[in-house]
């Protein structure tokens, strides 16, 4: 009999700055912005980090030493600024997607307290995909008005709780705890100190978030990650992309594993440099597609079947559809062939999606050839690489819902942005 998963608080508030995100860049690039459109120096001493947590109109005035009609001015060009760009300066601290997913799939109530408008607050939220995992989400309707954090609090628990809990990385987030009477949890890795959070009561203090996860959601199983391949002919843009893709989604606050194929780990990184060695080429299409074929097997066994099992996203330079299209296709083994050997290699771990780089494989060769030294398959000839693109349109059409295409053919950024959007919104129907 499976032991039921225990939860020590049935209603848990977050703060949003210094707890679920890291919000250093963004609202310090704003606030410099402000000051300097104003003429008004940053007071010396002044770290702005300071400023991250307390209601920003109170940190203008009181930190920063603007008159109130200089700070309302200053609030206004913050926010321009922090709409413009200072928004997309956020990252997701890593753990807290998963610490989300966990509550919200166990039912407990999870709502957000925060000084910041709400509108903004929400806006945050939307764009890193977290306003789901929220029952109720609580900040300020006026920046020139200020609501204490007790007074945000208060709103924000739910009408009946039995254990509550505060998470918040400023002794005002204590302080609203306390004042509640419900526990307040410091959020030690964000901008106060232990010493300010212990002083303002927490009960606990989280110095990561692999603590505070294992401090909100007890014995409870990590959810299953999620596979994810990036495929496209050679001089698609592949390597540039995944490496952009990889960034992008640990921004969001994805545990991301990286890897590549074939490689991965070291039995497979040793096949590697003798399958693409421009040296050998007498080696035969089969000895090539059963090479491809081994790498892979022990890098699904070694790394990629557990890191999906431990709750990661692990994000693979190409897969098994590389060895279906370049040899299946492209070496004339047939599809079929290929698939039977891979198979036990593969052992029923199919990606969960993948990416597809779409460009016309002349295009992408002249990309390719200008770039830097081919390996051995990228020397092959144009007929060559029509098949592969033959074979990878083949696999699109036989499975549509796995496979997300973007246009490769436009610039690095408009590929980037095309690719995280369709990514994103595969991950949310998760």
């Amino acid at each position: 009999m499976t032991q039921a998963t225990h939860f020590p608080y049935d209603a848990i508030l977050f703060d949003l700055d210094g707890t679920l995100f890291d919000a250093e860049q963004g609202i310090i690039s704003s606030i410099k912005f402000a000051m300097n459109r104003l003429g008004e120096p940053v007071p010396g001493g002044v770290d702005l980090r300071a400023c991250i947590g307390p209601p920003l109109f109170h940190s203008f005035v009181s930190l920063l030493c603007l008159s109130p009609d200089k700070a309302r001015e200053a609030m206004q060009l913050y926010r321009e600024h922090f709409e413009r760009e200072g928004m997309d300066q956020y990252t997701v601290y890593p753990h807290i997607r998963s610490i989300l997913q966990i509550l919200k799939s166990h039912q407990i109530y999870v709502a957000l307290a925060t000084s910041k408008p709400t509108s903004i607050a929400r806006e945050i939220l939307d764009r890193f995909g977290l306003t789901r995992y929220f029952s109720k989400i609580v900040g300020v309707d006026d920046d020139n008005r200020v609501i204490d954090k007790p007074e945000l609090v208060r709103l924000a628990l739910p009408e009946t709780y039995a254990r509550a809990a505060m998470v918040g990385d400023r002794f005002y987030d204590m302080e609203g705890a306390a004042a509640n009477r419900i526990e307040g949890i410091g959020a030690g890795y964000g901008f106060g100190s232990e010493a300010e959070l212990y002083d303002a009561g927490a009960a606990h203090i989280a110095p990561t978030t692999e603590a505070l996860r294992s401090l909100l959601c007890g014995d409870a199983k990590l959810p299953r990650g999620f596979f994810l391949t990036m495929e496209g002919p050679d001089g698609s843009g592949k390597s540039t992309q995944v490496a952009l893709l990889e960034k992008n989604l640990r921004s969001y606050g994805f545990d991301v594993l990286f890897t590549r194929e074939p490689g991965g780990c070291v039995i497979s990184e040793e096949i590697r440099s003798v399958v693409l060695d421009p040296e050998h080429k007498e080696m035969s299409r089969e000895c090539e597609a059963l090479l491809y074929a081994a790498a892979r097997a022990q890098h699904v066994h070694q790394v990629i079947r557990p890191a999906v099992e431990r709750g990661m996203l692990v994000l693979c330079d190409r897969f098994v559809d590389s060895s279906v299209a370049y040899q299946g296709g492209g070496r004339e083994l047939g599809v079929e062939t290929v698939q039977r050997i891979n198979a036990p290699a593969v052992a029923e771990m199919r990606p969960d999606a993948t990416v597809y780089l779409a460009i016309d494989h002349r295009i992408g060769l002249k990309r390719r050839y200008g770039a830097s030294t081919p390996d051995r398959l990228e020397l092959e000839g144009v007929e060559f690489h029509a098949r592969v693109q033959e074979a990878y349109e083949k696999l699109i059409r036989e499975d549509p819902d796995r496979f997300l295409v973007v246009n490769a053919d436009q610039g690095i950024e408009a590929v980037a942005r095309e690719t995280l959007g369709v990514v994103l919104r595969r991950l949310e129907e998760c």
